[in-house]
């Protein structure tokens, strides 16, 4: 009988050893820093350092855990860092950089190639975007629109004020957008590479602000960062 009872100690110590590693597990998962891996996958953690191109993040988890592993940042689309890591201050710099692409713009946004012919007032972007959504625009090519006048996505330089234009005050023949098909909320995007946040939800459509197009011939080539 005593060793039967001290066999039962056994397990329930066991097994109580297994809980409570679950739950500092549980714990430690509720306030943990993530990975978001470039293939789908999510690694949660501790972010180490950002050292140039490495990553250093120690993973938690019941199986394995404790381990630190290096990633390059062409693996990594983002990192989540909870608000009570203790990385300091330069690595959430770094860490910041990290998630910075090209002019600034966040790592891991959808993109879509648009072709924007001169000819055509509006062109589907086939982009649903939403209120307070935030775009990044790249936009290359010249188009022709009328006797001896070729302009790339930022239009005519000095462009006169122009009523018949759908954005009047902008330069002539520039890049420009809106949001839904019979709206008003006119943008313009020109060679601006930066963020433009959408004032309202609906497709997204690109043009040229030009009043006549039967003239134009020509397209910009588009890459809209969603």
């Amino acid at each position: 009988m005593l060793a039967l009872h001290s066999l039962r100690e056994v397990r329930m110590s066991r097994w109580a050893a297994v809980a409570l590693g679950g739950l500092l597990s549980a714990a430690a998962m509720a306030a943990a820093d993530t990975l978001v891996l470039r293939e789908g996958r999510r690694v949660e953690g501790e972010l180490v350092a950002v050292d140039g191109d490495t990553i250093e993040f120690r993973e938690s988890g019941f199986f394995g855990g404790g381990r630190t592993r290096r990633y390059e940042r062409a693996e990594v689309r983002r990192i989540e860092l909870d608000e009570g890591s203790r990385v300091s201050r330069s690595e959430r710099e770094n860490r910041d950089d990290a998630r910075a692409g090209e002019g600034g713009r966040p790592r891991g946004l959808r993109e879509r190639e648009v072709n924007v012919p001169a000819g055509t007032q509006w062109t589907d972007a086939g982009i649903d975007v939403r209120a307070g959504q935030t775009l990044y625009f790249e936009a290359s090519g010249q188009i022709r629109w009328g006797k001896d006048r070729r302009d790339g996505p930022a239009g005519e330089g000095n462009s006169p004020y122009n009523a018949g234009r759908p954005i009047p005050r902008r330069p002539g023949a520039a890049l420009i957008g809106k949001v839904g098909d019979g709206s008003g909320d006119f943008f313009f995007i020109g060679d601006d590479t930066g963020p433009i946040r959408m004032r309202s939800s609906g497709r997204l459509h690109l043009g040229i602000n030009d009043d006549y197009l039967l003239d134009n011939s020509g397209a910009f080539r588009v890459t809209v960062y969603y």
